[in-house]
């Protein structure tokens, strides 16, 4: 008897301090969610009270819209681009940083420096770089392509913004990849070398499986990023130039705040959301199948 007593009481007092967390959660994060889905099926403008239920005609303009059609697919060559650049760049530097390399200490601090900054601090400071110091740059050695911004053609301005993403977001991955390569059994690697297997052999039968955990989490938050940047474009472009940078994010923040639509942002909002959790299953279901635990 003192016994469930005892567990009464533990089962009590953890949900006691389990209840202030589950209050919040269901207050900021579930219902502002079902609100969204609810106003997503009217046409209710985000300042009146006086709204109809329209059901899914938000989703069907915002899928023929041709605007939001531009936005997906920017949105999806540029996370194209920042998954090869992000994940390719953090595992040539976890390996090199997880070598005996000298003043690895201070190489570990120096590249983890961008993370810490935030991301429209350092897209404003590379606005600056791309409008004022590489055409200067480019004036003075007489470099014709580098004396124009590339933030002003819509063809390279894509290009800028990722430069900036890939130069502040490699910071994390490199963490964990880091992380991921000290859970690689050094008694397997050793007993490779002694069999004469190579080092790209080492690393594609052995290293890569036990990384692939970490890899997946990686390559989940960098389409996450991917499919969600916002401030970099605000810092940089704004969406320009001609909307050839507007993101499904900056797409949804026009229509909400600026053209005072919100039922048919947050429809797009919703769109967005499955795309990204459709990708994201399909990447972890892949990757469990291929990897080594």
């Amino acid at each position: 008897m003192k016994k469930k007593k005892t567990i009464n009481e533990r089962t009590v007092t953890m949900f006691l301090f389990s209840t202030p967390a589950t209050i919040l959660y269901l207050l900021f994060f579930i219902y502002p969610v079902a609100a969204g889905i609810y106003y997503s099926l009217t046409n209710w403008n985000g300042l009146t009270n006086n709204y109809q239920f329209t059901g899914f005609k938000n989703y069907v303009n915002a899928l023929k819209s041709t605007r939001f059609q531009n936005a997906i697919l920017f949105n999806f060559k540029y996370t194209i681009l920042l998954v090869i650049c992000i994940v390719g760049l953090s595992l040539i530097m976890a390996l090199i940083l997880n070598s005996q390399i000298k003043f690895k200490g201070f190489f570990r601090g120096m590249y983890f420096f961008p993370a810490v900054v935030s991301m429209l601090t350092v897209g404003l400071i590379f606005n600056e770089v791309f409008f004022q110091v590489l055409p200067q740059i480019g004036q003075f050695l007489h470099i014709e392509w580098l004396s124009r911004s590339i933030l002003s053609n819509a063809k390279t301005a894509i290009y800028a913004i990722l430069i900036t993403n890939v130069w502040q977001g490699i910071a994390i991955p490199t963490v964990l990849l880091m992380a991921g390569l000290q859970n690689v059994p050094s008694e397997l690697t050793e007993s490779a070398k002694l069999d004469g297997a190579g080092k790209w052999n080492i690393f594609r039968y052995i290293t890569f499986p036990f990384l692939l955990p970490v890899l997946t989490v990686v390559m989940v938050l960098t389409i996450k990023d991917g499919l969600t940047i916002y401030d970099y474009i605000v810092a940089l472009t704004n969406g320009g130039p001609g909307g050839a940078t507007e993101s499904t994010a900056l797409l949804i923040y026009n229509h909400g705040f600026k053209e005072v639509n919100f039922s048919f942002g947050i429809a797009e909002a919703v769109i967005v959301t499955i795309i990204i959790c459709s990708i994201s299953f399909l990447q972890i279901g892949f990757s469990n199948k291929k990897s080594v635990y």
